[in-house]
């Protein structure tokens, strides 16, 4: 690969979304075992936290060796960013590296475009998920042949397959490509472990996550929407997995749910996700245009195929004082998602929305 070719011997920082998922998590696996071949050294970053059950059985039985931001790692070490499964809008690892001066070197997703960032490569597609892309580059075998006698490759087989079911929803958003990358990868993933992976049990807080849910879900013209309040930086991840569960309601094509993370030194923010099986929505569009950008002009949300998610800072009223101030807070916040979000559909918004 002639970009890999190029920054022989580098440092490379692979820096993912603030909350990691499978998919990417696998995929800057991938990558650094293919830049190891041209003796590039890489670090997988993340700013947030990894707290989906799935994500740490994924890496803690593989091995996975990630790096969470703190202020004490010297961004200027790395001669390069390379961005996989976001362009720069998901990660606040974004702003750090080029305040440090550390340029963008690839980009490798299959969002739909954002334009913010430039890099020396890049490889969008508009796929089931990034692994899908891994995989291309291992199946040519023009980088790397695996070896199913290496433990190695036996990870990061099993690795990049989970992402592959993983963003595909055990292969039903899966397209030919997806298929083809995980028929390769099934002859060197090893079946025990992605099984343990798959069968970790959900945490107390996220089945709470999931009751609210349930219990506050409004439902209009096949539109679930759910807030469910304020939640632990520790339980983000329930948010997608309730998502998940509303969708499975009779007659309900789309789904979202959203709170606000709180406290735990972390900054206050308003996460959300979104999935649908309605194959005229365009999620990034649909998210963009209705909670729109900040003054910079990065958007809020975005997403790809039948799936998006949104975080949108908290500002000045950052941090409570007491319950009555916080109950306040979320009743503000809860009706101004609630109201662009149905508006955004073209439903009838209630008063109180």
């Amino acid at each position: 690969m002639a970009f890999l070719e190029r920054h022989r011997g580098e440092t490379h920082v692979a820096a993912l979304q603030d909350y990691p998922d499978p998919d990417a998590i696998s995929c800057a696996l991938a990558y650094r075992v293919l830049a190891a071949r041209y003796d590039i050294d890489v670090d997988i970053v993340y700013e947030g936290r990894i707290s989906h059950q799935e994500n740490l059985a994924l890496v803690h039985l593989l091995d996975i060796e990630l790096t969470r931001f703190t202020e004490a790692l010297p961004l200027d070490r790395y001669d390069g960013a390379i961005f996989i499964d976001n362009q720069g809008t998901t990660t606040r690892l974004l702003d750090r590296l080029q305040q440090a001066g550390v340029a963008p070197l690839a980009i490798i997703d299959h969002h739909a475009p954002q334009g913010l960032v430039t890099a020396e490569f890049t490889d969008i597609r508009p796929l089931g998920a990034v692994a899908t892309i891994l995989t291309e580059y291992i199946r040519s075998g023009r980088i790397l042949e695996l070896d199913p006698a290496r433990e190695e490759h036996i990870y990061l087989a099993t690795a990049l397959l989970h992402g592959l079911r993983s963003e595909t929803n055990g292969f039903i958003g899966a397209g030919q490509e997806e298929y083809e990358a995980g028929g390769y990868l099934a002859n060197y993933a090893d079946p025990r472990l992605l099984e343990s992976i798959l069968n970790v049990q959900r945490s107390r807080g996220t089945m709470e996550v999931i009751r609210i849910a349930v219990s506050d879900r409004m439902v209009r013209e096949g539109f679930s929407l759910a807030g469910v309040g304020y939640l632990r930086h520790a339980d983000r991840d329930a948010i997608p997995q309730a998502t998940d569960f509303l969708l499975t309601e009779e007659n309900v094509h789309t789904a979202c749910v959203y709170g606000i993370l709180q406290g735990e030194g972390e900054r206050e923010v308003i996460v959300g996700s979104l999935r649908t099986d309605k194959v005229t929505l365009d999620v990034d569009q649909f998210l963009k245009s209705a909670l729109g950008s900040d003054l910079r002009g990065r958007y809020y949300g975005g997403g790809r195929s039948g799936a998006g998610g949104f975080e949108i800072p908290i500002g000045f009223l950052e941090g409570m004082l007491d319950s009555d101030q916080a109950t306040l807070k979320w009743d503000t916040f809860n009706r101004q998602i609630r109201g662009k979000l149905l508006r955004a559909t073209g439903v009838d918004v209630p008063e109180d929305a």
